[in-house]
């Protein structure tokens, strides 16, 4: 077993404050060595031009513009650096895994992915400039792979596939985006529809009312429909999916089978993290090994969280945070049984 942690950021203030923030905790930081040493050996296809990214997030989230700005001076990096690393905007992007399960009143969200993506950091932010307050786990610095604002709605994504990338942002970013921007479903569900998407993913979003829709998105065509459940497969647009989906349908049946028997949150969230019920996945090398189990709670405004499995969540009030007060945990800590590496923990990944 390998012991992991993400660390706590807090932040109060204005995207461009928070930018120079995140790059002063970056500064002689694993993850930019590691990043860094990463683009050395794989080569960027293209040129990602400022212009056109700055074209892109403007209509949509123009303060994200500001964040990017303020880790440029603070890194002291051009910006063509900047967009590479935290631009979200035409990027590569892995295969990975991921479920989500909800009820009218929480979310629960297994992220599968490879170790040497996940940067341990686990933030909440409040904006003093735009934007609602979003509390969640962060992928290439600006973006959210899953979190809740602070009008409680709930967001997490699932792969879907890489085939034929549009000119779009990808799903991290994506996630923060509607997280900052969105109040409800509605909100969410239009804003996904207008969003130009690098590759193919299904949107699950949950608020207050206690309905949740799942958005199946590709570079070419949007579709809604509504469920609890979603694994790694398409069901509206069939003809997108992947050829093995083999292990989808397995953790998709998993989920329907425990579902019966869940009557609570705390049942709930077992069922996602417990090493034995057919949702989790140590499938590490594969790219889809779960790092952390996410909770969240529209209704209540609280969080729960979990670094590997068979864990007990720890548990944030994200309402009592949004009041002023501060939490007092700087880390999070977990253990998940692989030997890979970290990107922000263990030196020389590739």
């Amino acid at each position: 077993m390998k012991k992991i942690y993400s660390d706590v950021i807090q932040f109060r203030g204005s995207h461009y404050d928070f930018g120079r923030m995140q790059g002063e905790l970056l500064k002689d930081s694993l993850t930019i060595e590691n990043r860094k040493r990463i683009w050395k050996i794989r080569r960027p296809h293209f040129i990602i031009e400022e212009q056109e990214v700055k074209q892109a997030i403007l209509p949509f989230a123009p303060p994200i513009w500001e964040e990017l700005l303020g880790l440029q001076d603070e890194l002291q990096w051009n910006m063509q650096e900047v967009l590479q690393e935290f631009g979200g905007y035409r990027l590569h992007y892995m295969r990975s895994g991921c479920s989500i399960f909800t009820n009218t009143d929480y979310m629960i969200r297994n992220y599968d992915y490879h170790p040497k993506t996940y940067e341990g950091r686990y933030t909440l932010f409040a904006p003093s400039d735009q934007g609602y307050a979003v509390i969640g786990p962060s992928q290439r610095i600006t973006g959210r792979m899953d979190g809740m604002n602070e009008k409680g709605l709930a967001m997490g994504y699932n792969f879907m596939h890489r085939k034929k990338p549009g000119d779009g942002f990808i799903c991290n970013m994506i996630g923060r985006m509607v997280l900052e921007n969105c109040a409800t479903v509605d909100e969410a569900v239009q804003m996904l529809k207008e969003i130009p998407h690098r590759h193919s993913f299904s949107y699950i979003v949950l608020d207050q009312t206690g309905e949740t829709f799942i958005v199946e998105a590709t570079p070419r065509s949007i579709e809604v429909r509504q469920s609890n459940v979603c694994t790694n497969h398409f069901e509206l647009l069939k003809h997108e999916n992947r050829h093995h989906l083999d292990d989808s349908f397995k953790r998709m049946d998993a989920i329907e089978k425990h579902q019966v028997k869940v009557t609570n949150a705390y049942q709930a969230f077992r069922m996602l993290n417990d090493s034995d019920k057919g949702v989790f996945s140590k499938q590490y090398k594969n790219w889809s090994g779960t790092i952390h189990t996410s909770a969240y709670f529209p209704k209540e405004l609280k969080a729960w969280f979990a670094l590997g499995g068979d864990r007990e969540p720890v548990i944030v009030d994200f309402a009592k945070w949004l009041q002023g007060e501060r939490i007092s945990m700087k880390r999070i800590l977990g253990e998940v049984e692989t030997d890979l590496p970290f990107v922000h923990m263990d030196r020389d990944v590739r």
